[in-house]
């Protein structure tokens, strides 16, 4: 991609900046709103739309005031079609006005005006689907996401690409090497994708601070193994799954990420959605404080 952004994309009050002080003010915990079928019966919730819905209006009920940020899962509410969906619109909306960052994690990928309607329905303005950020999928190329990560810059929003994701089958693809003449020589998959994205983050716009395009780490990889040293995540918000009932825990979040920490957002779901609806608060209360009082380098 061209290390430049577009004439006319000055960022204002961006997805970095508001991020940036969303995990200064709450700490790096991201709540997952993951309505799983064993756990809307598991919270005496029916296995539909109106019980996902439910589900996640009690989740941005009890995450506000809490945590910065909540993540929904948007398979989960897909499930259910056009009322997933309709249900899906409410609690993006819900926890955007309770003052929360709001992921919509839906790893969308695709190319050319695909991938625009994509972009447009997550990102823009006054959409029903309109978050503060969308996580993406890089694996028709980099270049793909162009469009997109223009979008974000003009309208204030953030994007996260998936570079290395904790399924450990993932891992022969982007520890792969690449052969291409552009490549860095020895430059594993997701560092390209790192790469080929972070240009943006590195804008003279955003002033050295936190940039609006993020990369998916998982937590419970080891990200040098996948190239992703320092020098090749500065600047990026980092989503990192895996902590919580994957195995990774708010201790380690120091040693995984160094001096990246402070733009590490730390995702965990089960852990703190299997408490139940009653209790909740107090489980999103329990684990933020460890994650506050973990060394974030």
């Amino acid at each position: 991609m061209t290390e430049r952004l577009p004439e006319g994309d000055v960022p204002g009050a961006g997805f970095g900046a508001r991020l940036a002080a969303a995990l200064a003010d709450f700490g790096p915990l991201c709540v997952g709103i993951d309505p799983h079928a064993h756990l809307l019966e598991q919270w005496g919730l029916d296995a539909s739309a109106a019980g996902a819905r439910e589900f996640g209006l009690r989740v941005v009920d009890a995450a506000a005031g809490r945590v910065g940020v909540v993540k929904p899962q948007v398979a989960f509410f897909e499930r259910f079609g056009s009322a997933g969906y309709a249900a899906l619109e409410e609690v993006l909306a819900a926890g955007r006005a309770a003052g929360l960052l709001v992921i919509a994690d839906a790893k969308r990928g695709d190319i050319g005006t695909t991938m625009d309607g994509y972009a447009e329905a997550w990102l823009s303005a006054g959409s029903p689907l309109e978050a503060d950020a969308v996580t993406v999928s890089p694996y028709l190329g980099p270049e793909s996401l162009r469009a997109t990560l223009t979008l974000a810059v003009r309208a204030g929003k953030g994007v996260f690409v998936l570079a290395a994701t904790s399924n450990p089958e993932a891992a022969a693809l982007q520890t792969a090497q690449t052969t291409d003449v552009a490549a860095t020589d020895g430059e594993t998959v997701a560092a390209r994708v790192a790469r080929d994205v972070g240009w943006v983050n590195g804008s003279a716009a955003f002033d050295g601070g936190t940039g609006p395009v993020g990369l998916v780490v998982g937590a419970t990889v080891d990200r040098l193994a996948f190239g992703l040293t320092d020098d090749v995540l500065r600047g990026a918000p980092i989503l990192a799954p895996g902590f919580g009932a994957q195995g990774a825990e708010p201790a380690d979040l120091p040693a995984l990420f160094g001096a990246l920490s402070p733009n590490v957002v730390a995702s965990e779901s089960r852990s703190i959605l299997s408490a139940g609806p009653d209790a909740l608060a107090a489980r999103i209360d329990e684990r933020a404080a460890l994650y506050r009082g973990s060394d974030r380098g």
